[in-house]
């Protein structure tokens, strides 16, 4: 039974928050880089050299990549052979997330869902944390963080489809969803897509989806053709960076599905279609 100190973890939280709220994930960086390559509209190029910038200016300074500094969001595999001492794994993700953000100062941005006050005198400074926890076998703890915004938020959705709209009719989903968000989900985008599972499930997969690297080719043959048969017909919407108009509205397509087997009800075709915006901010620890 391997033993990782509690005050451990929470330096390593607090210090990936600061981190990646600062610095673009170098895998936006280069899906970035790409687009303003491949971009034709002029308007759209000079948006992305824009971000570009505002990612240099961010990791120089060590300033937020943009004011909305996300909820805070881990999935969590804790080995059966691990143990924290001084306190719990949990109770260690939420002082992370507290001090992170706290002392990055970084904004605050929970609120209770219907008074709308601020949470950060009542729970603790964007408190609390979105966690999925998984149990699996080994002794170490692997913690993938994300920061979410609430604009790519926004515009994401979830329906269960008929099974025989199948994959046409996933596609046709996807394709409604980010037409609706339009420049409101901050676009270029990565558009993580949660197929079968259940109503609930489905949306975790395809929150999970937008962890995978950009533009990384899906392990399944099928769903690697089908996630860029998908991402072709969204860069025919024209919506383009921050809505400008032009043909790289999203970088990625990501789909996750319930394992093993694709599984999902035979009365069901459960979708999902989490939007991550240009800012991404994530991370992956292993402890």
């Amino acid at each position: 039974m391997r033993t990782v100190a509690y005050d451990d973890i929470v330096k390593v939280i607090r210090d990936t928050i600061i981190y990646s709220t600062t610095h673009l994930s170098e895998d936006m960086h280069k899906a970035l880089r790409e687009a303003l390559e491949k971009e034709e509209s002029l308007v759209s190029k000079a948006v992305l050299e824009q971000l570009l910038e505002n990612a240099e200016i961010a990791a120089s300074e060590n300033k937020p990549l943009c004011q909305d500094t996300g909820l805070a969001i881990f999935f969590v595999k804790m080995g059966e052979d691990v143990k924290v001492e001084g306190g719990s794994l949990k109770d260690a993700i939420y002082e992370g997330t507290k001090r992170g953000y706290e002392e990055g100062y970084l904004r605050a941005s929970t609120c209770d869902c219907f008074t709308r006050a601020n949470l950060k005198d009542t729970i603790g400074y964007n408190l609390p944390p979105v966690i999925y926890f998984d149990i699996v076998p080994g002794e170490t703890i692997e913690i993938e963080f994300a920061a979410k915004g609430g604009g790519s938020e926004n515009g994401s959705r979830a329906r269960v489809l008929a099974p025989a709209q199948g994959k046409e009719g996933i596609k046709e989903f996807v394709k409604q969803v980010v037409s609706d968000a339009g420049p409101n989900v901050c676009p270029p985008i990565v558009v993580g897509v949660g197929i079968g599972g259940s109503f609930d499930y489905a949306a975790v997969m395809s929150k999970h989806a937008l962890f995978r690297d950009v533009g990384t080719p899906n392990p399944d043959p099928e769903l690697d053709a089908f996630e860029k048969e998908i991402l072709e017909e969204l860069n025919k919407l024209g919506i383009g960076a921050m809505g400008m108009g032009g043909t790289q509205t999203a970088l990625a397509v990501h789909i996750e599905t319930y394992q093993p087997g694709r599984m999902c009800h035979i009365a069901s075709l459960p979708v999902a279609v989490n939007i991550q915006c240009h800012s991404s901010r994530h991370a992956h620890i292993t402890i």
